[in-house]
């Protein structure tokens, strides 16, 4: 249970390092000393799968498996699986560059295997073991390379089709690169778990981001087609994504295949269970992303090029809802709630019990009847200032229209001394919500420039923070704030 507390929003491809993206090595321990020094129990990261079209988190080539970037070097170096001279010459970009590290990365981490592999063999046939889908997934990243990085949509038809005599071929064919995927994910949950334990023995919890859909182009479906709405050559009939809105004029098109909910009721909701039975082992909580789904989802056709023409459909709602819950009867859920709600799916939050989201940014309303607004917060909801997805508070006022810039700067009484993104955080933290988020890029007052994601472009994923950024003074800051609102117990 989520007691009053406060934490941050920072992905782990965020954090400082000196190899180009951030990763579970020295510094990510270094926030989570920052996070006990600015009285902080949460630490929100986003999705940690290997990302996929877009570089998105929210699109990964497998809901079960780890960013191979999040490993650090540093570590395998102490591990004696490289070498300080493997690294010399690797780039460490302001923003991460996801290009290069394509490129680059998997060039580094092979010669780690070629040391490692050996010397983890004992441990990697346990974690095997342990991890149905991993041989699967290995293979299916090993093809991809094979068929260079073509969506699996594309393969030759027997193997698209995971025909037994093609896929034993390649499986003796590709068994080094298969090896090699699997190694790789070993050293990732090795990193990442010995990071997860480091937190959680300092009061860090970890929250993670459970993307509502897979994409095409990903383990999941190749395995498990009967599991969506696919025709009888596995090609999806309807896709994911959002009616035009504040975002978007012409919607949000995902792209996503959309679940077969009859089918997935008929096996007990097993795959979902699966899921998120794998993803706990690497949070503490876990916030459901686009909740509204379950109770109605924006169906688009397959051939469509935008989400205009869509149509809402029923999801599997509160049935599905109550053997998510009482299955993980003591998982903590957050249920991202944004978008178009309507009464329904509020009747579904509140029937769940799940924590909803109310962001600051989005209260905008002369009457003050906006429910992101504090007064009309609810204990059992998540406070944030903005999300991954929005542009930090500073930049929204820049950009913002003049009157509805007066009515927030009145409601919130902003001012240029305090800081307009302070005066946010202010409210943010003394709303009665039992949970309090806030983008570190809100606290350090950024603008555009810390944007991580503008949704339905391409070229996000990318910000990230400095050392210097990580202060002291910023720390003490932040638990001042944090004190003096009751987020955090008494020294």
């Amino acid at each position: 249970m989520i007691n009053r507390s406060s934490g941050i929003l920072l992905p782990i491809f965020s954090l400082p390092s000196e190899h180009g993206i951030g990763t579970l090595g020295k510094k990510a321990y270094e926030f989570v000393d920052f996070l006990v020094k600015a009285k902080q129990s949460y630490w929100q990261v986003l999705p940690i799968g290997p990302t996929g079209y877009g570089d998105s988190p929210y699109q990964s080539f497998s809901c079960f498996a780890g960013n191979p970037y999040f490993i650090d070097f540093d570590l395998l170096v102490e591990d004696g699986l490289l070498k300080k001279q493997d690294l010399k010459n690797f780039n460490n970009s302001k923003d991460v560059d996801y290009g290069y590290l394509y490129e680059n990365k998997n060039k580094v981490l092979y010669k780690a295997y070629l040391n490692g592999n050996n010397k983890y063999k004992k441990e990697i046939v346990e974690f095997i073991s342990n991890n149905y889908w991993l041989e699967d997934y290995a293979l299916f990243m090993a093809i991809k390379k094979h068929f260079n990085m073509e969506s699996w949509l594309n393969w030759p038809q027997d193997i698209r089709k995971r025909n037994k005599k093609q896929m034993d071929y390649f499986k003796e064919l590709l068994k080094d690169d298969i090896d090699y995927h699997i190694f790789v994910q070993y050293i990732f949950n090795k990193q990442y778990i010995a990071l997860k334990k480091y937190a959680n023995d300092s009061g860090i919890k970890i929250i993670g981001d459970l993307p509502i859909y897979v994409a095409m182009d990903s383990c999941d479906v190749w395995v498990d087609p009967k599991q969506f709405q696919l025709d009888e050559n596995l090609n999806p009939t309807l896709v994911a994504g959002v009616p035009p809105d504040y975002f978007s004029k012409d919607g949000q098109l995902w792209g996503n295949p959309l679940y077969d909910w009859e089918y997935m009721k008929s096996t007990g909701y097993k795959w979902w269970i699966e899921r998120i039975a794998g993803n706990i082992n690497y949070f503490d909580v876990i916030r459901i992303d686009h909740f509204r789904g379950f109770q109605e989802y924006w169906a688009v056709p397959y051939e469509h090029d935008t989400a205009k023409r869509g149509h809402w459909v029923f999801g599997p709602s509160l049935d599905f809802i109550i053997v998510l819950r009482d299955w993980f009867y003591d998982v903590d859920f957050i249920a991202e709630d944004l978008g178009i709600i309507n009464e329904e799916v509020n009747r579904l939050l509140k029937e769940s019990t799940f924590p909803g989201m109310r962001v600051l940014q989005f209260g905008v309303t002369k009457d003050g009847s906006s429910y992101h607004l504090p007064h009309n917060h609810i204990e059992n909801c998540v406070c944030y200032v903005s999300t991954h997805d929005n542009i930090p508070i500073n930049g929204w006022i820049k950009n913002a229209k003049k009157s509805d810039f007066n009515i927030v700067k009145k409601y919130y009484g902003l001012n240029e001394e305090e800081g307009y993104n302070y005066g946010y955080i202010r409210a943010g933290m003394s709303s009665i919500a039992k949970l309090f988020i806030c983008q570190m890029q809100d606290y350090l007052g950024l603008g555009d420039e810390g944007t991580i994601n503008n949704p339905g472009t391409l070229g996000n994923w990318k910000w990230r923070i400095s050392e210097k950024q990580l202060s002291d003074t910023m720390a003490k800051k932040i638990a001042d704030l944090t004190y003096r609102y009751a987020r955090c117990k008494k020294d």
